[in-house]
């Protein structure tokens, strides 16, 4: 066998994050997300062994370590292998292999980089053991399951389906589960006027999250509407891009911004709202949280005719504009 290669794409979610969390979005009679997966990947190369020994390596971490077989590599106790493990005990390789990861995405950039390199690992080892997967929602369920024990807290399903999938996505979640649309966004606004600013400042989905999953299980009233808010502005952005009334978005990005703050204060920062004072003083038509908040990445709204000044003003100001644009469909 050759070695195997697989890329993943990140995503920025539109609309509908933290409606994805299982039993939130039961909580309001259901709720669709839409996200679009985007240029920033994540990569697993696995490499073939003649015997059992295993080699580990992770790029970000600055990580390489090697093992004699399985069994030894499960039995290290460094919690930065943490994530690799958890993918060893689902699959329980027969045969060794060299393993390296790595990923394009900031630390804590809020573009679901984790779940991103999960799908890329999960694409990889499945190939590896000849063990491929139902289809995108059985893969989904598996990552989501895999992340939720590594991280210990409660974990969504959004992440998972643009990087296995590409494109535009939208998900609908109910009673049967989850429902996947995959559209093309290739020479549409949504590309034209896409910008993704780095603050410089990583974000803490799980935390933010949790907080929001013990509020709502709380029923306090302010989280509750909050999230029905979400809900209806996630509908109302799916139809927008289904009838490509692409100028409806700048505006529903700032009521996703709003109803977003008033769920919890920590899904904002100084930096977001210096961001967003930049942008919009320069000529960008709304800002887009990216993820759970609190730092991390923000898309920029922006025509393209203002895009030069608003970059630069951002970058003057210490942000970092990434390189990066919507992707169609793998």
């Amino acid at each position: 066998m050759q070695k195997i290669v697989v890329k993943s794409p990140t995503r920025v979610d539109l609309a509908g994050g933290t409606l994805d969390l299982w039993p939130l979005y039961l909580f309001i009679n259901g709720a669709s997300t839409v996200n679009v997966a985007i240029s920033i990947y994540t990569t697993a190369e696995l490499t073939p062994h003649e015997d059992a020994s295993i080699v580990l390596e992770s790029a970000d971490l600055k990580i390489k370590k090697s093992y004699r077989n399985l069994v030894e590599a499960l039995s290290d106790t460094d919690p930065q292998m943490v994530l690799l493990q958890t993918q060893l005990r689902y699959w329980m390789p027969t045969k060794g292999f060299t393993l390296k990861t790595f990923s394009d995405s900031p630390v804590g950039g809020g573009l679901g980089g984790s779940s991103s390199l999960t799908i890329s690992l999960m694409k990889a080892f499945a190939r590896f053991c000849d063990r491929p997967f139902k289809d995108t929602h059985h893969m989904a369920q598996v990552a989501h399951n895999i992340e939720a024990e590594i991280l210990n807290t409660p974990t969504g399903t959004q992440d998972y389906y643009p990087a296995a999938s590409g494109g535009l996505n939208v998900l609908h979640y109910g009673y049967d589960g989850v429902s996947q649309e995959v559209m093309q966004v290739e020479n549409t606004p949504l590309a034209e006027k896409f910008m993704l600013v780095y603050t410089g400042k990583a974000h803490h989905s799980g935390l933010n999250n949790f907080e929001v999953m013990k509020d709502s299980v709380a029923k306090d009233a302010n989280t509750l509407q909050a999230l029905k808010d979400l809900k209806v502005i996630a509908i109302e952005t799916e139809h927008a891009v289904r009838s490509q009334n692409w100028k409806d978005l700048g505006t529903l990005f700032k009521r996703e911004f709003d109803a977003r703050i008033r769920l919890a204060p920590e899904f904002s920062s100084p930096e977001i709202e210096k961001l967003a004072e930049v942008s919009l003083q320069n000529g960008a038509e709304a800002v887009k949280i990216c993820g759970a908040g609190g730092g991390g990445c923000v898309l920029v709204w922006c025509p393209p005719e203002k895009r030069e000044g608003v970059a630069n003003a951002c970058q003057k100001a210490g942000f970092q504009v990434m390189d990066a644009k919507p992707v169609d469909p793998l």
